[in-house]
């Protein structure tokens, strides 16, 4: 929506009049503290609900309901800041594949259960992958050239703008509430999740080439206890997880996409880095971005 990483959004008091005979909707942030001007950036890599309220008003709930319904997370999302917030309704598988989304370069990744079937013979009678490919079946190799599918997955979001996001998400698991993730030295990226009265528990990360989604709680809901969040509870699950699925593999960057500026910012302004600045990241931008602009 013309949002860049390096935008300052406010993150203070909220307050919405939900109309006669309601009370008025005031979020708070997990520490029941309030920060001021932040970049996007940061206000994702720290959860700052106040923050993400912001956005979304000024974006409008009517194109974030129609993103979830896109990536698959929720087909019918109320249109109400507080489901920018987390207040919907999904299911683990969907926000794996709405993750893997993202990292993918922002291309249709359809969850499904089984890749193929075979009878005793070792004949397919179920493909998954129905992508036609003539050259698969030589009848040896003679140094010919490896068969190319081709990829028709539908472009659900601007590469540039998934490797935004990509890229914001290792800040979540480098500086942010997933800091704990930088001990397995990989490139890794992801986001905590804890809703009201510690109810539920999320950590959804990924890797260049893995997606896994972590959910913690209770069939029937009920308060996992009241220190337990994303980052206490379904992070360490992520972690050990992927110690263990990482281990024999290399680590490789995140794919990023053709046309990205990669530029030197203050972390702390969104301000282009001066020499004496202390908190230096390289942020990813779009070829269009300029700073006399921004938000």
């Amino acid at each position: 929506n013309g949002y860049s990483p390096t935008d300052l959004i406010l993150d203070a008091p909220f307050v919405l009049d939900q109309g006669p005979g309601l009370p008025k909707w005031k979020p708070v942030n997990y520490s029941k503290r309030f920060y001021g001007l932040m970049t996007l950036r940061q206000g994702i890599e720290k959860s700052r609900n106040l923050m993400t309220v912001r956005l979304a008003q000024d974006v409008g709930m009517d194109k974030v309901a129609a993103y979830a319904k896109k990536m698959g997370v929720n087909d019918h999302l109320p249109q109400l800041l507080s489901m920018s917030l987390g207040a919907g309704e999904t299911r683990v598988i969907n926000m794996a594949s709405a993750y893997a989304m993202i990292v993918n370069g922002g291309k249709r990744a359809d969850p499904y259960f089984i890749e193929r079937i075979q009878d005793r013979n070792g004949k397919t009678i179920y493909k998954r992958d129905r992508r036609d490919c003539p050259d698969c079946n030589a009848a040896k190799w003679d140094n010919q050239d490896i068969p190319q599918l081709a990829d028709g997955r539908e472009q659900i979001v601007d590469p540039m703008s998934a490797y935004q996001m990509t890229s914001i998400l290792e800040g979540v698991a480098v500086r942010g509430t997933g800091a704990r993730l930088r001990a397995l030295k990989r490139h890794l990226a992801g986001k905590t999740g804890t809703t009201n009265q510690n109810q539920d528990a999320w950590f959804v990360g990924f890797s260049p080439d893995l997606v896994v989604a972590v959910y913690v709680g209770f069939d029937e809901p009920r308060t996992l206890g009241r220190y337990e969040t994303g980052a206490g509870s379904a992070l360490p699950v992520f972690y050990n997880f992927m110690k263990q699925a990482l281990a024999n593999q290399p680590d490789i960057p995140f794919r990023i996409p053709a046309g990205i500026k990669l530029v030197r910012i203050n972390h702390d302004t969104g301000r282009p880095a001066q020499p004496s600045d202390k908190s230096v990241i390289t942020e990813a931008l779009k070829p269009e971005f300029n700073f006399d602009k921004a938000h």
